[in-house]
């Protein structure tokens, strides 16, 4: 057996390839379901209707997709530039950290300012977490996935520490959590009696400007030079060092904006709890979509209505909340595969 790459890749080979693998995937859960005694069609059912199936599950999809599409958009960026970044969880956490710090009182400022303002810190603080193993990266040639995987831990450590210490609300009964950002910086509600807020749309619009950054910036050609081919990119003149500093920097900011939207928005406070895995889900947002800042929003919401529905499920039937790990990790399986029969051809011999 041999790989061949294809001559001539069909819009529609592109397009059904990721739709097919992901019917795949869940053919292929539908066997784990019967396993439980329930109705795979039942057991769909109330997944999608618990994710999709009423004005309330939508806006708790879309919450749920709005870290994801940063944590998203931070894989992307980075694994274009062939930069892998594991430790958008602790980015995640950095930033929401600064927004405590920052946005419990400290300093106070109109909405239009404050919202904004911590957008801005919480950006800065990821991009600063994510700036020792890029050094670490570009100038001992450390591998970055160890030093970004460790790091998550780390942080969560330094975390939990200021939680049960210095940052300790004094009001929170003896629970491990911050005092709430004040009103100026709590991010608005979208539609009410929900918990969708405008992070979502912030979220959007984080994606439009970094797929307009990545197909018509000079930036953005650099970036995807240095992941087709650094030795290519260096003859070309390009800096590798300083390509790879710049994306680190705009990775750790994305994840460290997810941060802000579940700090400023979701829950409205810091608890060690803050992200369920969001920092790690991201990467199977960014591997769904082919690394196209457009595709996240796509594939982060998909992932979303899983989760959110797959909660619902497991309370409608007897089925535990743990096939929607199973479902995605299929899903991605399935489409890096369908992606690989995309570019090449199987040829016997």
């Amino acid at each position: 057996m041999q790989l061949e790459p294809r001559e001539n890749i069909s819009m529609l080979r592109v397009i059904s390839a990721p739709i097919l693998a992901i019917a795949a995937a869940f053919i292929f859960c539908s066997g784990l379901i019967m396993w439980t005694g329930e109705s795979v069609f039942a057991a769909y059912g109330h997944l999608f209707k618990g994710g999709f199936g009423s004005r309330f599950a939508i806006s708790e999809t879309l919450n749920r997709a709005t870290p994801l599409i940063f944590t998203g958009l931070a894989a992307a960026v980075a694994f274009r530039a062939k930069f892998w970044n594991i430790g958008a969880e602790g980015q995640l956490y950095f930033g929401a950290l600064a927004a405590t710090i920052l946005g419990t009182g400290a300093i106070t400022m109109p909405a239009a300012l404050m919202i904004p303002f911590l957008f801005l810190v919480g950006a800065l603080a990821g991009g600063l977490a994510l700036l020792g193993p890029v050094i670490l990266k570009t100038t001992l040639k450390v591998d970055e996935v160890v030093t970004t995987l460790l790091l998550n831990f780390i942080i969560l450590l330094f975390v939990n520490y200021l939680l049960e210490g210095p940052l300790k609300d004094p009001m929170s009964m003896g629970w491990p959590q911050a005092a709430a950002i004040i009103d100026q910086g709590v991010l608005p509600a979208l539609l009410p009696r929900t918990r969708l807020h405008i992070g979502f749309l912030l979220a959007l619009s984080a994606a439009f400007i970094v797929w307009a950054l990545m197909r018509y910036t000079i930036w953005g050609y650099e970036i995807r030079a240095v992941g087709a081919n650094v030795n290519a990119a260096r003859f070309a003149g390009i800096s590798i060092r300083k390509t790879v500093i710049l994306v680190a920097m705009l990775s750790g900011g994305l994840a460290g904006m997810a941060g802000i939207t579940e700090t400023a928005g979701t829950k409205g406070y810091l608890t060690l709890d803050l992200s369920p895995g969001f920092g790690y889900a991201g990467i199977a947002v960014a591997m769904l979509a082919n690394l196209h800042p457009l595709g996240v929003i796509a594939s982060a919401i998909f992932l979303a209505g899983i989760y959110v529905g797959a909660d619902s499920m497991s309370r409608a039937i007897n089925i535990p909340t743990y096939i929607a790990d199973v479902l995605v990790a299929l899903s991605v399986l399935s489409v890096l595969v369908s992606l690989l029969f995309v570019q090449y051809r199987v040829r016997w011999k």
